[in-house]
């Protein structure tokens, strides 16, 4: 992203942090845990295949990272969905 912007990485990486308050490693966690929640409303997919679409090693990786950053893991925030 950086070299699509004529930037450097860490310029871009202190203006995110400057600016959103989130260093670019967050940013790309809160961008991948919204894709996945949007997956799992449409409820088409297993947790794998969508930690696998969006890049994860794997579906633990995808539980932990939402977890950390909701409060919840992916399977817990379907069967919210679904009540």
């Amino acid at each position: 992203m950086a070299y699509d912007l004529s930037l450097s990485t860490r310029y871009l990486s202190d203006v995110l942090k400057h600016e959103a308050g989130k260093t670019t490693m967050e940013l790309i966690h809160i961008f991948l845990i919204s894709e996945a929640k949007n997956h799992l409303r449409l409820k088409e997919k297993t947790v794998s295949e969508i930690a696998y679409e969006l890049g994860f090693e794997n579906s633990s990786y995808l539980q932990d990272y939402s977890k950390k950053l909701t409060g919840m893991k992916p399977t817990e925030f379907r069967n919210l969905l679904m009540n």
